[in-house]
């Protein structure tokens, strides 16, 4: 059961990843922040999956249940962050990236607003 949770999470996190990095980030602090949360949970997925695969959770003494809860939930409050900055950014797509130039160039292209929702889903 924590396995499949771990691999899901590996597989979304991914997903995530590549799509976030697939964009320009025109708005790198939102941006970096979900990288962050993204790169370091998939790593910590793979630590705790690692964990369990090769039995090192029977050889230290520490109450896995209790450490299984609090890593997924610090993941899910950093997500919910995440999420909440990637909406955010994709929101602004129909604003101009450039405010004193004649010509209207939008903070995100539609390829990018696209790829910015699935990012944010």
């Amino acid at each position: 059961s924590s396995s499949s949770v771990f691999l899901s999470l590996q597989l979304f996190g991914t997903i995530v990843w590549i799509l976030v990095a697939s964009t320009q980030v025109p708005l790198p602090l939102l941006q970096g922040w979900v990288m962050f949360v993204a790169v370091t949970a998939w790593f910590l997925s793979i630590v705790f999956l690692c964990v369990f695969l090769f039995s090192y959770a029977n050889r230290i003494a520490v109450n896995w249940n209790q450490t299984d809860f609090l890593f997924h939930g610090a993941t899910f409050v950093f997500y919910f962050g995440a999420f909440l900055l990637q909406a955010a950014t994709t929101s602004l797509h129909h604003f101009p990236r450039k405010f004193n130039s004649t010509t209207y160039e939008k903070i995100l292209s539609d390829h990018e607003y696209n790829i910015s929702i699935a990012a944010s889903v």
